[in-house]
């Protein structure tokens, strides 16, 4: 196994069978695009073979990836290793709703490579799941769970979703109890977000669907640090718990560390050195423009050191690896901060790195900004 420390591959799969109400990522609800969708991420894919020539993980999410066709799925991993080097022990992950990915799907995709899945649970409460509108049952997400282990997947994580209107600490501890009786290798808890332009959103406007107080976010999220850590999880990340460092999602880590990554498909971000750029938010048109023999970039922008710098602070501050101290040395006052900080329990100082705490997580967007020098 290696280090991590090679660029990764992120390709956005842009079909759901349905729109969740919540989610403000990209989809369409027709898969009758994937054909094209594939042979355009192929050349895109291509367009970039020497920039990251050599990567070590592969992540594909969505949209609902399980949903594609087993050829299609083939097809993408065969263009991804006709233009990418995967280093030996790269790690692969495909994201799975329950219900979609049958067993002979989850052995067919262990047979094709990819050696990690990530099942988007959200709830194991009924009331729960039919208020997001998910289209599966908690008996769904344990059976896609069990099954997963019997294709012989070893590295399995499963997505929780916390903190919306009316959700309470009972029925949390009901699905952090569920996750962890089955025992997955990852976990990731999301608090909800109300984004506008989302059905959430819209209700939310006109004051048909309320939001959960800070304080009653902090406390739910406090409990599942707890409750998960006390079940031999590692809190590594704001949002993230793995059995172990080795078993942290690796190409996430590339984000919070600042690693290369090349994102393919509508609406998919890169980053590269110091330059960012992502691509058009439209399945058609991402194909339209590539099948024209141009880049389907939105957008792009350069970062400046100044601008770099606090960005892997925010970036630091929201994993256990913290920050190194050397990091905050221009900081006049940094000093009597961390003195504060530390009395306050929301940092610790761990071999020469500022290191948040639980509770600094809850903080952890504030926290660059009081080094901040610029």
């Amino acid at each position: 196994m290696n280090d991590g420390s090679l660029p990764g591959v992120y390709v956005h799969v842009p079909f759901c069978r349905t729109k969740c109400p919540y989610c403000d990522f990209y989809s369409v609800t027709s898969p009758e695009m994937a054909t094209v969708w594939l042979d355009a991420v192929g050349m895109e894919a291509r367009h970039y073979g020497d920039l990251f020539a050599r990567v070590d993980s592969v992540y594909i999410g969505g949209g609902t990836p399980s949903l594609l066709e087993d050829a299609i799925l083939a097809g993408l991993l065969d263009r991804l290793r006709g233009e990418f080097a995967l280093e030996p022990g790269s790690e692969v992950t495909i994201e799975i709703n329950p219900g979609d990915a049958s067993i002979d799907k989850l052995r067919f995709m262990k047979d094709l490579g990819v050696n990690r899945v990530s099942i988007g649970v959200q709830s194991f409460d009924e009331r729960e799941l039919r208020f997001l509108q998910r289209r599966h049952t908690a008996a769904q997400a344990e059976k896609t769970f069990e099954e997963a282990r019997a294709s012989g997947f070893d590295n399995v994580g499963v997505d929780l979703i916390y903190g919306f209107a009316g959700h309470d600490g009972k029925a949390w501890l009901h699905s952090l109890e569920r996750v962890a009786a089955l025992g997955p290798e990852h976990v990731s808890c999301y608090q909800m977000t109300i984004e506008a332009g989302t059905p959430f959103g819209r209700m939310h406007a006109e004051g048909t669907l309320g939001s959960l107080d800070e304080e009653r976010q902090a406390d739910l999220f406090l409990m599942a640090s707890e409750f998960l850590e006390k079940n031999g999880y590692l809190h590594y990340e704001v949002s993230n718990y793995s059995l172990g460092k080795e078993r942290r999602s690796r190409h996430n880590m590339k984000y919070w560390r600042h690693i290369p990554y090349l994102g393919l498909g509508p609406s998919a971000h890169s980053f590269h050195g110091n330059r960012r750029w992502w691509n058009v938010r439209s399945v058609e048109e991402y194909c339209r423009r590539i099948d024209r023999g141009g880049m389907p970039v939105e957008a792009a922008e350069s970062l400046e050191s100044e601008q770099l710098n606090l960005e892997r602070l925010f970036l630091g501050f929201r994993t256990i690896d913290g920050v190194a101290l050397a990091s905050l040395a221009e900081c006049e006052n940094a000093g009597t901060l961390l003195d504060r900080l530390c009395k306050s329990g929301l940092v610790s100082i761990v071999d020469g790195r500022v290191v948040p705490t639980p509770r600094g997580f809850l903080v952890a967007d504030s926290l660059p900004l009081l080094f901040d020098h610029s």
